[in-house]
Formats: C-alpha cells, structure tokens, sequence
C-alpha cells in the first residue's frame, strides 16, 4: 500500500518559493491500476518522481507497505519494491537488451525467461534479445523494452510517467495491451500511471485529478471519468492520441 501524508514540493521562483505540489494525502491499496490525470503543468510528473525519490519533497511523507521511505534514495526506493519508467526510456550504448533485463531482474536470467518478458509486451524476442539499447531502436521499442524490465523487477509499485509519449498510434495500441495484461497477471502489485489519455482512463481502477498541485477529484473509474469526458483537456488527448502522439 503506498500512503501520501501532507506532501508537498517546492522550487526556487525568483524572490520566493513556487509550490507545485501543495499539502497532498491520498492512499493507493495494493493490486490497483491508478491513472493521474489533469492539466498541464498541474504537478503530474513531479509527483511521479516524488514517489520515486528523484525528487525530496519539502514536506510531509511518504511510505511503502507502512516503511516511510521519505528521506531514502532512488536506489534504496528500488530494493523497496518501486519502479519508475520515464517519459523518455534511457538509452545504453553498449548494452544488449538481455543485459538489461538481466540487471532489472537482479539475477542471471536464461535466455528462454528475458525473451518471455520481451514476449510480454509484444516484442519478438529473437529480433531484439542481442540489440544495443542505443538510438537504433525507435520510441515504441525502447518504451516496450522498459516496460519488460519492469516487468523482470517484479516490484510492488510500478510508476509509468506518461507511458505515451514519443510513440506512434500502433505502439500506443500495444501499450494498451501490455497494461492490461500487467493488471491480470500481477494482481497483488500496483500500477501507477501518468496520463492524459482517455485509453488508458479507461481501463484504470481508480482515476485522481490533479490541477495546480492539489487533488481536484480522486475515485472510481465509474465516478470520475463522466466528469472529464468533454472538458478542454479531455479533447485535447483525444487530439493528441488521432495524431499518434502524446
């Protein structure tokens, strides 16, 4: 269970202090597929990297199965249990796929268990088990391959920062795929996700709003989702997702 007690950031503004995430409490349970949502520049992607210890909040607290995890590193957060996907995967040059989803997984994984995760998010394994993670493979590639070591982690907590971004229409259908089937298979971990995207909306189990660094509106799918159809930045994802991109 990840827990949020009076969470706040804030940065350097000129002559004061900019607060981007103000005073947050919210308690996510174990097994949910929760989508954040909201306007741009609300506080989305901050939080993300606030859970996942890239950023130290300026406030409150954060804990993890009852583990306050508040003042401990990215790395520290990692034996914990957390994962983080960024917007942008990291690229490795040098480095084979398999490698990395050696180092996710902790151990020496056989070829036959890294091609089945790569199998997971819909790669064929026998194209990309031996490719460099560099600039020859495109956005939707890299973004597939980090889901699967994700996947080779086997965390508690999942945090996909906008999962979206940089992929064409199909990798964004296969995305949609992938995230369903992490909800099946591993019912006991929970999935967190970035997103203004009303595909993935829909196949969340809880939905929270966030706007100028508050929670506007935090619940069901059922509950939540009718309230956003329709608004300004409901069409604009719509816009977003007709282009192929995010």
């Amino acid at each position: 269970m990840l827990e949020i007690k009076n969470l706040s950031f804030a940065v350097a503004a000129d002559t004061a202090e900019k607060e981007i995430i103000h005073d947050i409490s919210l308690t996510i349970g174990k097994g949910r597929f929760v989508v954040i949502t909201g306007p741009n520049g609300g506080g989305k992607s901050t939080l993300a990297k606030l859970i996942a210890g890239i950023e130290k909040p300026t406030g409150g607290s954060i804990l993890l199965d009852g583990v306050d995890m508040t003042d401990k590193s990215i790395t520290e957060r990692a034996h914990m249990g957390v994962s983080y996907a960024f917007q942008q995967p990291v690229k490795f040059k040098g480095i084979r796929v398999i490698d990395l989803l050696r180092i996710a997984s902790g151990k020496k994984l056989s070829v036959g268990d890294a091609c089945a995760y790569l199998s997971e998010v819909g790669l064929c394994a026998r194209d990309y088990i031996d490719r460099e993670v560099n600039g020859s493979l495109s956005g939707g590639e890299l973004k597939r391959i980090e889901i699967a070591t994700v996947l080779a982690r086997g965390t508690a907590l999942s945090v996909f920062d906008e999962p979206e971004a940089g992929i064409d229409l199909w990798s964004f259908k296969s995305l949609i795929e992938v995230f369903e089937r992490m909800r099946k298979v591993n019912s006991d971990r929970t999935i967190l996700v970035i997103s203004h995207q009303e595909r993935i909306l829909n196949i969340a189990d809880e939905i929270i709003v966030l706007g100028s660094g508050h929670i506007l509106n935090h619940g069901s799918r059922e509950d939540v989702l009718p309230t956003l159809l329709g608004t300004p930045a409901a069409v604009n994802a719509c816009a977003q997702l007709t282009k192929g991109g995010a």
